[in-house]
């Protein structure tokens, strides 16, 4: 029997572990906040319900973002807990940091995942959009019993679904069974459905993502001028600057024209409804061309160490990243056809602080989470960049309610599944904890080595794209096929001012 000071020790450490997850949540809260607010459509100071409503709804999104941020720090987490754990064994200040803490934290990732993949966004979205049934007293009363109505439903719909799915594919008595273990199988088995549809996502967005990476840090960063004067860039974008500028003064003066010679009413309003289209589109040209000249004014300000420096470290610097992210997928298919242990299911690990997961300890270590990131960021830049998505990129201060549900959805999806994919792809040979390691189509090798190879082929196709646009847009002039916009998309194009003042598309 464990002494009074044995058990004063361990509601210590419990006490402790849950300050440092409090903790560390808090920080992803308000951070989390800070950005949804930076994006979020300013309302009315009224209190009036729609206010109270959109508050809520906006509380339920900065969990779930949070939640999303926490599982995609989760893994880094781990890795450089279970280094710190092997260079200090024995170190009093870092005893707090152990494998206790790691699995609780990956079950708590796990329970506020499913939590918010299934009741908290489902229940923001349905009480945003709910305005209560037809008889009964509108009011906030009202607008939540549709929205707990609305959401049994649609639990219903979805149990039925996954029921029968189940039902269908392994149709024995154990499995039938195990149906009606509401949550030691049904929600992990629900859960790992939604894994597989994020990880077949990330499979969509990354590589897509890992090109477009190179346009966006262009943007971002200055590029050298290399035979290019930009005083004569400069005065061509003042000049159409003016231009449009002196187009917009002249416009009240033809309407007063127009009013002042006595013409028909309905004369003048045709020509106002022209003028008022005509007066939008020089304001969009105006600000595409103060965007230019802004981005003129930052590369010639900019000094001549970022110009000929960062930016080609920057583009190099990708360029490794995505090789080691390539060779690494490619060693991963060979592990998975000459070892079984490398399947994400094949051992159980080590354990925290037992051994190093990198062959090259803590540089390996540091290197993975290094990759870990570069994936996820650039499978946000993927998602973005797909047609289907584009609607859902988010505006600052022009985005509603409904639009950032669906973008902290999407993210706690992505963030969800980047665990994962990263275990698939044999980025990182961290065993998955909790119920992120419950996926009954992890431990098919079928499966685990069409994904690596589809990702292998995908990443090197887009970057071969990527690469040889510029060489394959000087073919199709020179057989004369410019004309059918078989090019690259426009979005990865640049423009430049011309010395008669057209545009170019480089």
């Amino acid at each position: 029997m464990p002494s009074l000071f044995d058990q004063h020790a361990r509601a210590s450490i419990v006490i402790h572990k849950c300050q440092i997850c409090f903790l560390l949540f808090a920080v992803l809260y308000i951070v989390s906040y800070f950005i949804i607010t930076r994006y979020k459509r300013k309302a009315d100071e009224q209190e009036d319900e729609d206010a109270i409503v959109n508050r809520i709804s906006l509380f339920l999104s900065t969990f779930t973002l949070a939640v999303s941020a926490g599982a995609v720090l989760l893994l880094p987490f781990s890795i450089i807990s279970n280094e710190i754990l092997l260079s200090f064994p024995q170190n009093y200040y870092i005893q707090w940091l152990n494998g206790s803490l790691i699995h609780g934290l990956w079950n708590l990732a796990s329970l506020f995942s499913n939590l918010c993949l299934f009741v908290l966004m489902p229940f923001a979205f349905f009480f945003l959009e709910s305005e209560g049934f037809a008889g009964l007293k509108k009011g906030i009363r009202a607008r939540i019993l549709e929205t707990l109505v609305m959401l049994i439903l649609l639990a219903l719909l979805i149990l039925g679904i996954v029921w029968v799915a189940s039902a269908l594919i392994d149709n024995d008595a154990a499995s039938m069974e195990s149906l009606y273990d509401l949550w030691e199988f049904y929600l992990p088995y629900l859960y790992s459905c939604i894994s597989l549809m994020g990880c077949l996502l990330l499979l969509l967005c990354t590589p897509v993502g890992l090109s477009r990476m190179f346009t966006v840090m262009g943007q971002l960063l200055v590029k050298p001028t290399i035979l290019e004067d930009l005083d004569e860039q400069m005065y061509i974008i003042t000049l159409e600057e003016e231009a449009i500028q002196r187009k917009l003064n002249g416009l009240p003066a033809i309407r007063g024209e127009a009013k002042g010679r006595g013409w028909p009413a309905t004369g003048v309003k045709g020509i106002s409804s022209t003028l008022e289209n005509q007066t939008v589109e020089l304001e969009r040209e105006l600000e595409k061309v103060k965007c230019k000249k802004t981005n003129l004014e930052r590369r010639k300000k900019a000094s001549a160490w970022e110009r000929n420096l960062v930016y080609p470290a920057v583009m190099i610097l990708l360029l490794i990243e995505t090789s080691i992210s390539v060779l690494l997928v490619a060693f991963n298919i060979l592990y998975l056809l000459v070892d079984e242990t490398a399947m994400p299911k094949g051992s159980g690990g080590p354990g925290i602080g037992n051994a190093s997961l990198s062959t090259f300890g803590f540089v390996g270590a540091a290197l993975e989470i290094i990759l870990i990131f570069y994936l996820m960021v650039s499978s946000v830049v993927g998602f973005y960049s797909l047609r289907f998505f584009e609607n859902f990129i988010p505006r600052k201060d022009d985005t509603t309610m409904t639009k950032i549900i669906g973008n902290c959805v999407s993210i706690l999806v992505l963030s969800s599944a980047l665990p994962v994919m990263s275990r698939t792809l044999g980025i990182t040979r961290f065993d998955l904890l909790g119920d992120f390691g419950r996926f009954n189509w992890l431990g098919n090798f079928y499966i685990v080595l069409s994904y690596n190879l589809l990702f292998a082929i995908m990443t090197t196709l887009c970057l071969v794209r990527k690469f040889t646009s510029a060489v394959r847009e000087e073919l199709l002039k020179a057989l004369g096929l410019d004309k059918l916009h078989l090019s690259n998309n426009p979005r990865d194009s640049e423009t430049k001012p011309s010395a008669n003042g057209h545009q170019k598309t480089l």
